[in-house]
């Protein structure tokens, strides 16, 4: 059945940090959206709109690269530590992001000088003290994840192939060495979980199931979960 309704809610245990992450364009921010309400959770989700950078840097990356890191990782600290707030974890959080996941992007567009700079700043930073309980890991090719940027039409994202084939790319690699916590890897490249019911149900019904290790999900097979 396609459909926005939501799948009855299910809670997972008192206070569980969800993350779901992936490149750009693969479905994050609307997935963690059904899964907050599917789960019971709060939401805690980037804000790329309120960088003042984004735009410029898809017209001249070289030019706009440190500022726009930077931005977004303080933005990502200050979002992060929300999650001490007693009030805000009572019920569970489902975030559309990974504060590791910002050593993915620099490492991309950064030239050497300003990695130094930024190895430097990220160093002197606190790292969150709430590490998620599971992440979400989605994937699709990059003609999908192409298209999917297109069908948005978000003003600023300007993306071009290469760049978010790069970014594929390093996304795969940093969760291939992945070792923070349970990891669950989706391909997400032909599934809806946003229009189908029966997709979330069954990507909700893995994710009650795990509490460790690295895990494959297939929603296009049966017997989808390794």
């Amino acid at each position: 059945m396609k459909g926005q309704t939501a799948v009855a809610p299910v809670a997972l245990s008192q206070g569980s940090f969800l993350v779901i992450e992936g490149p750009i364009g693969v479905g994050k921010t609307s997935l963690a959206r059904r899964l907050s309400l599917s789960l019971g959770l709060e939401v805690l989700f980037e804000e790329p709109e309120s960088n003042p950078f984004l735009a410029r840097f898809y017209e001249n990356q070289r030019a706009y690269a440190l500022a726009t890191q930077l931005f977004f990782l303080f933005q990502r600290q200050r979002l992060l530590q929300g999650l001490a707030q007693a009030d805000f974890l009572r019920a569970g959080v489902v975030s559309d992001f990974l504060w590791a996941k910002d050593r993915v992007f620099a490492r991309i567009t950064l030239d050497d000088d300003e990695w130094r700079l930024y190895e430097q700043i990220t160093m002197s930073m606190s790292p969150p003290a709430r590490a998620p309980d599971l992440v979400v890991f989605l994937q699709a090719p990059v003609d999908v994840l192409m298209d999917r940027v297109r069908r948005r039409n978000r003003p600023y994202e300007a993306i071009d192939r290469h760049y978010l084939g790069l970014l594929a790319e390093a996304y795969t690699e940093f969760f291939h060495r992945y070792q923070d916590g349970p990891l669950l890897m989706v391909n997400a490249a032909e599934a809806n979980f946003v229009e189908s019911d029966e997709d979330l149900a069954s990507l909700v019904e893995t994710i009650r199931r795990i509490h460790s290790g690295r895990h494959f999900f297939n929603p296009l097979a049966a017997g989808a979960v390794s």
